[in-house]
């Protein structure tokens, strides 16, 4: 879609056309990195169908879902939105006490929607940590990873679905400097052989990553732009690698602890960053806005360790009042009704001027991920 005039020399439209698909493909790869998180804790949140078509208005093509809600499933039918298909921990012991649990449980969820709906992971459960409060969980998680993989395996959909498991950053031990990540010395015997899966199948590991809580944690020590991406100048170097934001060094600290295991390359995939916009300290609306602009703008670059696109989830779509603590409530793209609470959004246009062999071109490009 593009409107453009020239003066002269129309010979010269076909460089123009291959210039604009080209502009085109790149605006496009930007688009594909960014999804948004669909949390359904509150009273006061449209239906189902409203936010997938939510979701389509403003160009969002890819969704988290935390359990397989079968009204949104199928209000995701032929959306062409790409889908984390989460399972909440609770379901994990039935799915790993037997393949045929499993089974059940992907004809229901799985292979009742695929492939009008496009089921891209599926997160066999959310930040279990084997010694917090979810470690009653953490025995259950491989078995149900390889059951329902067995399950989408056995219908030959297994490089089409990646089946895998989210983590937040307490199970990193050392963070600092980057390249030295590991993960803790009492989770490994819990991540290691679920590491080894993910090799095997080729599949992501999932990874929540949240500067804000970083800051919240240690503002004495973590400077505000620096969590916001607006620091202007390279804040730590790591032996030639320098960090100008601590999302990229968060994020490199996981791929160096997934490297220093030696079990094999693993990409990871951001499940879930955002930031609040109310409720405890460093919350505020200029921060939460500063924070997810720049977020979305800088996912297309990668990071120093893993240079080009990661694919970031941002969490949440909604405000969700029924969420605590009270910070919780405030992680929001959207207002429950239907409004952005910030400016930038998804979709929107930009004009060029391009020139070619000396002539200018005035062209208008809708722009998929112009914040």
């Amino acid at each position: 879609m593009a409107s453009f005039s020239a003066t002269r020399n129309r010979a010269l439209l076909p460089s123009l056309f291959l210039l604009l698909a080209l502009f085109t493909a790149n605006l496009h790869i930007s688009d594909a990195q960014i999804g948004v998180c669909y949390g359904m804790m509150g009273n006061n949140l449209p239906s189902k169908r409203e936010v997938v078509d939510l979701y389509r208005a403003n160009n969002i093509r890819r969704m988290r879902l935390y359990d397989p809600n079968q009204e949104a499933l199928d209000a995701l039918r032929n959306s062409g939105i790409e889908l984390i298909l989460g399972i909440p921990n609770d379901n994990l012991q039935n799915l790993a006490a037997s393949r045929a649990n499993a089974d059940q449980w992907t004809q229901r969820f799985v292979f009742n929607y695929y492939p009008s709906v496009n089921i891209k992971y599926i997160a066999v459960g959310n930040e279990v940590n084997p010694v917090g409060g979810s470690s009653w969980a953490a025995q259950y998680v491989l078995p149900a990873i390889q059951n329902v993989y067995q399950s989408i395996r056995a219908r030959g959909l297994h490089d089409q679905i990646k089946v895998s498991t989210a983590i937040d950053t307490t199970l990193i031990g050392t963070s600092f400097p980057p390249s030295q990540g590991s993960f803790r010395n009492d989770v490994r015997s819990y991540l290691d052989p679920i590491i080894g899966y993910l090799v095997y199948a080729n599949a992501p590991l999932l990874a929540n990553v949240y500067p804000y809580f970083a800051y919240k944690g240690n503002p004495r020590d973590i400077s505000l732009p620096y969590a916001l991406f607006t620091s202007p100048n390279v804040v730590v170097w790591d032996g030639s690698r320098g960090y100008q934001n601590l999302f990229d060094a968060m994020l490199d600290s996981i791929h160096a602890a997934l490297d220093n295991t030696r079990i094999g390359f693993v990409r990871v995939v951001v499940s879930e960053s955002g930031w609040p916009s109310d409720g405890d300290f460093g919350a505020t609306y200029d921060n939460a806005k500063t924070y997810l602009d720049n977020l979305i703008r800088h996912v297309n670059s990668g990071t120093p360790i893993r240079p080009g696109p990661t694919e970031t989830y941002i969490f949440a779509m909604f405000d969700e009042n029924q969420k605590n603590p009270e910070l919780e409530k405030h992680f929001g793209l959207f207002f429950p009704n239907k409004q952005k609470k910030y400016p930038f959004g998804f979709g929107g246009q930009r004009d060029w001027e391009i020139g070619v062999d000396g002539v200018e071109f005035n062209v208008t490009i809708p722009l998929k991920s112009d914040i």
